[in-house]
């Protein structure tokens, strides 16, 4: 990592010392104390300086987990110091994204990390530079809160999912699945054996790419599909969001299967 001073201090000095509310504490427990996990550089502010943005957490020992996860950004050109407590704040492999995903010029900050989870979820957040102060204007809990769906097998080898956001369906041919998986599900003639519903998972990838190469990127969110158990994968729902002036919006949404041999 290279050497960048922070509030003062070398980032060096900083994993000697740490910070916390404006005060320094010495911390001879390595297990409670804060260290950087990841720094980037950007304009964040929109005034033009290149400001400093970085995550700090508390490791947990033994593991590669991470808990009180802070984004800190300090104002290049005044040096301020501005302390967020994630909603979300523990979490494996966090990572820090700068780009414009609202179009105003000025780079956002999307911060990921991974829950460990089985179904591969991720914790996602986007803070914005508005009205003179770092607003969260993205999180993942309130995505799953907007995009509901309905998953359930219908005859003739066939799974639909029903987006409630888009008012759309979507329909899997299974047939990819093979025989063997399909015999237990259906009888020779394509009949349900009985009623099967699956569901859609929580968020499990959000990829900032500019699709119209205008400067500003879009998020594409993934959601995986399961129908039977959780490792029944059927395919991923993925929808792409676009920043409407105040809160983003799916500017459209896709289903994407597995591929089958060919």
């Amino acid at each position: 990592m290279n050497k960048h001073k922070i509030g003062g201090m070398m980032m060096d000095d900083y994993n000697q010392k740490w910070m916390y509310d404006g005060y320094y504490y010495r911390e001879l427990n390595q297990s409670v104390r804060p260290s950087i996990v990841v720094s980037k550089h950007g304009d964040v502010t929109g005034d033009g300086v290149v400001d400093l943005v970085y995550l700090t957490a508390i490791k947990t020992p033994d593991s590669p987990f991470w808990r009180n996860i802070t984004l800190v950004i300090i104002n290049g050109r005044t040096q301020k110091q501005t302390h967020i407590q994630l909603k979300n704040n523990q979490g494996y492999n966090p990572t820090l994204f700068l780009g414009d995903v609202t179009g105003n010029k000025v780079n956002d900050i999307l911060i990921i990390s991974d829950t460990g989870g089985s179904g591969g979820a991720i914790n996602a957040a986007v803070y914005s530079y508005i009205n003179g102060r770092f607003q969260e204007i993205f999180n993942d809990s309130s995505f799953q809160s907007a995009f509901t769906y309905d998953v359930a097998y219908e005859q003739h080898y066939k799974a639909s999912v029903i987006s409630h956001k888009v008012n759309e369906k979507f329909v899997i041919d299974l047939t990819y699945k093979g025989q063997q998986y399909l015999s237990e599900i259906y009888t020779r003639d394509g009949k349900l054996i009985e009623p099967i519903t699956g569901w859609v998972n929580p968020l499990s990838g959000l990829y900032p790419i500019d699709f119209n190469r205008d400067g500003t990127y879009e998020l594409e969110a993934y959601q995986r599909i399961a129908g039977r158990y959780n490792a029944d994968s059927l395919g991923y729902v993925q929808t792409v969001l676009r920043w409407n002036g105040s809160q983003f919006v799916p500017e459209r949404q896709y289903v994407a299967i597995y591929g089958g041999e060919g």
